[in-house]
C-alpha cells in the first residue's frame, strides 16, 4: 500500500466523520444503566455562521463529550441553532436595505417567508460547519424541517415546552406583569436586556436651566445633559448636606415650560459637585430618578412615546408604588391605573408628536427666549447604545413581563459556596457572585 507522502487532514475528516454519524455514535440512551452525562450546546444564533468563539466554545465541549463517552457514560450533547428573534430579522431587514426594499414592501407573509429562507441557509451554514469541526453532538434531533440538524428553538417542540415553564413559573409567583422601567430601543419598538446594551463614552452638552420659585422668591439652576425631559419632571434634588440648598428643601418651583409646580427635595442620590447641584427628577425617563422617585413617592410622568417622540398629552402614574420589589406578587408594580395631564397648550402645540432630539432643540430656543437658559457646555458623558441598532436606548415606563430572580440567585450563590459548583480558573466565581448578588429582576 501506498502512502500519500503528506497528511491531509481534510479527506481524512471528511471520510471518518459521516461514518462515525451513521453508525450512531454520538447518540445517546444506548447504555442502559451507565451513568448519564448531558450537556446542552448554547443554540448558535442564525444570524450567520460560526466564529473563533465558536469553533473555542465546542472544542472545550466535545472533549468533555468525548471523555465520558470513552468513559462509558450515557452521553448526550444537546445541539441545535437558536432563531434570535428581533437579531435575525435585522439581518434580513438589512438584506432588503441593499435591495432597495423595507419589510414593509414585502408585506408580512413575504417577510416571514424571506426570513425561514435565511434560517435555512444560516442553519444549514452552521450545522455543516460543526461536523467539520468534528463535534460529537446528538445529531438524531430532527427540526422543523425534519432535517439532522438538532433542535431549532422555534420547533413545536422547544415552543410547547416554553409555554408550559411560562404558564409553571407564573403559578409559583416567579413570572409577573409590571408597569417598570426598561431598556426601550425606538428603532425595534422593544425592550432590550442590560446585556443588549453598550455605553459608551461620547462628547455631548450639559446644560444649566433656571427654575423659578414658585413664590417668586428667586430661582435654583438645574444642570442636565437631556433637556427634552424635562416636561416630565416630578422635582428638583438637592443633597441634604449641601449648605447652599438646604433653606429650600420643601419649596415648590415652576417647571418651565410645562405650566406645573414640582417640589425642591432632598437625596443623597445628588451629587454636590455635579453642575450646580441641583439635578432634575423624571422618574419616567431615568434609571436613577426612578429609585429617587419610589424613595420620595413622587409621581412618573411619561412623556415621551414607544416611537421616541414627545406624546402630546403626558402620562401620569400615581404615586402608589407597588411592593414587587420587596417580593409580594399579590401586589401591583407601581400604580393602579394612569391618568392624562393636560400639558400647557402651547406645549402640546410646539413639542407634542416631535422626535425626542428635535423637541430638544426647541426646548432650547424656547428656554433661551424666555431667559432660562443659563449656560451650556461640552461634557464628555456615557450614552446608553442598542448593541442590535445602535440607536440610543431610552429608559422606558411600560407593561412588560418579568422573571423574579431573588430567589433563583440565592439557590445559584448557594450551589457555589457549597463548592457544589465549581469555577475554573477560580477567580471566576468572584464575577459570578458579584453579578448575581447585583441582579435584577429579568424582563422576559
Amino acid at each position: 500500500m501506498e502512502l500519500d507522502k503528506s497528511f491531509d487532514p481534510h479527506s481524512v475528516e471528511r471520510r471518518w466523520y459521516p461514518i462515525w454519524e451513521s453508525r450512531g455514535y454520538f447518540k445517546a440512551g444506548d447504555r442502559p444503566g451507565a451513568p448519564a452525562y448531558c450537556i446542552q450546546l448554547p443554540p448558535p444564533n442564525v444570524t450567520g455562521t460560526l466564529h473563533m468563539g465558536h469553533a473555542f466554545q465546542q472544542t472545550l465541549m466535545d472533549a468533555l463529550v468525548r471523555y465520558h463517552r470513552m468513559r462509558g457514560d450515557d452521553t448526550n450533547w444537546v445541539i441545535g441553532t437558536d432563531h434570535a428573534g428581533i437579531a435575525t430579522q435585522i439581518v434580513v431587514e438589512r438584506q432588503l436595505q441593499a435591495e432597495g426594499r423595507t419589510r414593509h414592501d414585502l408585506g408580512r407573509e413575504a417577510f416571514l417567508k424571506r426570513v425561514w429562507e435565511w434560517k435555512q441557509t444560516s442553519g444549514a451554514i452552521i450545522t455543516q460547519q460543526m461536523r467539520r469541526l468534528g463535534a460529537s453532538g446528538n445529531w438524531t434531533y430532527a427540526d422543523t424541517e425534519g432535517q439532522r440538524a438538532g433542535y431549532f428553538t422555534m420547533d413545536e417542540r422547544m415552543s410547547r415546552a416554553v409555554v408550559e415553564v411560562f404558564v409553571r413559573l407564573h403559578r409559583e409567583g416567579l413570572i409577573y406583569r409590571g408597569k417598570r422601567l426598561v431598556n426601550w430601543d425606538p428603532v425595534l419598538g422593544t425592550a432590550v436586556s442590560d446585556l443588549e446594551v453598550d455605553s459608551e463614552e461620547e462628547d455631548g452638552r450639559l446644560w444649566e436651566i433656571r427654575y423659578p420659585l414658585a413664590d417668586g422668591s428667586g430661582s435654583l439652576t438645574v444642570a442636565t445633559t437631556r433637556p427634552e425631559t424635562m416636561l416630565g419632571d416630578a422635582a428638583v434634588a438637592v443633597n441634604p448636606n449641601d449648605e447652599r440648598y438646604r433653606p429650600l428643601i420643601g419649596k415648590q418651583v415652576r417647571l418651565p415650560l410645562a405650566g406645573r409646580t414640582i417640589p425642591v427635595i432632598a437625596d443623597d442620590y445628588v451629587d454636590p459637585s455635579f453642575g450646580t447641584g441641583c439635578v432634575k427628577i423624571t422618574p419616567a425617563h431615568d434609571f436613577n430618578d426612578y429609585q429617587v422617585a419610589k424613595r420620595h413617592r413622587l409621581e412618573a410622568i411619561v412623556v415621551l412615546g414607544l416611537d421616541g417622540k414627545i406624546l402630546p398629552s403626558a402620562l401620569r402614574y400615581a404615586s402608589e408604588y407597588g411592593d414587587d420589589e420587596l417580593g409580594k406578587p399579590e401586589l401591583p408594580p407601581l400604580a393602579r391605573g394612569y391618568f392624562d395631564i393636560p400639558m400647557d397648550p402651547i406645549a402640546i402645540q410646539k413639542y407634542g408628536n416631535m422626535d425626542r432630539f428635535e423637541a430638544r432643540d426647541h426646548i432650547l430656543l424656547d428656554l433661551r427666549s424666555q431667559g432660562l437658559l443659563v449656560s451650556e457646555k461640552p461634557y464628555r458623558l456615557r450614552v446608553p447604545r442598542s448593541g442590535r441598532t445602535r440607536e440610543i436606548v431610552e429608559p422606558m415606563l411600560t407593561d412588560q413581563w418579568f422573571v423574579r430572580t431573588d430567589s433563583l440567585a440565592k439557590k445559584a450563590l448557594e450551589v457555589v459556596a457549597s463548592g457544589k459548583v465549581r469555577f475554573f480558573p477560580e477567580h471566576w466565581a468572584t464575577t459570578y457572585n458579584q453579578w448575581l448578588e447585583n441582579i435584577q429582576d429579568w424582563c422576559i
